[in-house]
């Protein structure tokens, strides 16, 4: 249903005042995130009182409560939109306290219930899910949508395979090569989903290839799959010759430096969009032949001496595991094509 045709859509419209906040924009070289917490929050206060003057406390200089003093005052309520909300967690991820500071400040923003009245609506996006403490959230008034399970925004989490297939034809592209290259992830309602930055580069390029960009996040994971961390290396070897494995998704922390096991590890690749993910089965698999690509390129330089030979012999290597029942509990799910890789890995 489109947002103009709902029910209230002319009660709601242009109602409140938003405030937009991408907290990549915030960073600075070299600056500590209690200096970007402190910036932003002037920042935001500085611009309600330019526009609020007498109805902001002129010493107010907390963000919750410069909005609770204007609601008080005018009855406005507002809505707040956070990019990247994340950002914190994945480029401080060993400053606890500042990390803390930040959830702190967002659980005076949004936490509170019917009575925080100067918040109307809150959103936010972001690569990991909200951050949790002792297995609970700090801010579970949030709905979350995510990678393990974006109900009913699965079709916008990528490009859908009719939407893959119109773009094939008006640019005159092979859609079995985008089907091979860039589809894998799926959904309960939704079992065909493409990487959308790939399928634009490859429709403008009128060629298909590896389009993948790496991230700093991944770069700290490198070293848990180098460890072999709880058998990691071991399941990623499988998954690479077409494999699934099963997973607990449910102990990840939503954060960047608390790996416990590794199913934690696996859950933030799936975040990441590094594996993709099926609900029903509780399994875990590498999408495409773009991600497997990513992944031989991430492994370059690592202490993998035996990669390429398991992954050449990967039907005796699954299987005769399979058989003892040992270490794994990958499943067999070829997807083919992944020779090339091992040719291009070992040259």
């Amino acid at each position: 249903m489109r947002i103009s045709d709902s029910v209230g859509f002319e009660k709601h419209l242009n109602r409140y005042d938003v405030i937009k906040l991408d907290m990549t924009t915030f960073r600075r070289d070299n600056e500590s995130t209690g200096n970007l917490l402190k910036r932003m929050n002037t920042s935001v206060i500085r611009e309600l009182r330019e526009n609020y003057g007498e109805a902001l406390n002129p010493e107010e200089d907390y963000l919750p409560a410069a909005l609770a003093d204007i609601n008080n005052r005018t009855g406005v309520s507002f809505i707040v939109i956070i990019d990247e909300w994340d950002e914190i967690f994945r480029e401080s991820r060993y400053h606890s306290k500042e990390q803390n500071a930040y959830v702190e400040l967002l659980r005076g923003l949004f936490k509170g219930g019917p009575s925080k009245k100067f918040i109307r609506l809150a959103y936010i996006t972001g690569i990991l899910p909200v951050k949790k403490y002792n297995s609970e959230s700090a801010l579970n008034n949030f709905r979350e949508f995510t990678m393990t399970n974006p109900r009913r925004l699965a079709e916008y989490v990528g490009f859908t395979r009719e939407e893959v297939m119109g773009l094939c034809e008006r640019y005159e592209m092979n859609f079995s090569e985008a089907e091979r290259w860039y589809d894998g992830y799926s959904f309960r309602n939704l079992q065909h989903v493409y990487s959308p930055n790939s399928v634009v580069n490859a429709m403008l390029d009128g060629e298909y290839g590896n389009y993948w960009a790496s991230t700093v996040a991944y770069e700290s994971l490198k070293n848990y799959i180098s460890m072999n961390y709880d058998g990691l290396r071991d399941d990623i070897l499988r998954m690479l010759a077409g494999s699934r494995c099963r997973i607990d998704i449910g102990t990840f922390e939503n954060d960047m430096n608390h790996f416990y096991r590794k199913d934690d590890v696996l859950t933030s690749l799936i975040h990441l969009g590094y594996l993709a993910y099926d609900y029903e089965k509780e399994e875990v698999y590498i999408p495409n032949e773009e991600v497997r690509g990513a992944f031989f390129q991430a492994v370059r330089g690592t202490d993998w001496s035996p990669v390429t030979e398991a992954i050449r012999a990967s039907d005796d290597f699954t299987q005769s595991d399979l058989e003892r029942g040992r270490r794994s509990s990958c499943s067999r799910h070829r997807t083919g094509a992944y020779d090339e890789y091992v040719g291009s890995f070992l040259s």
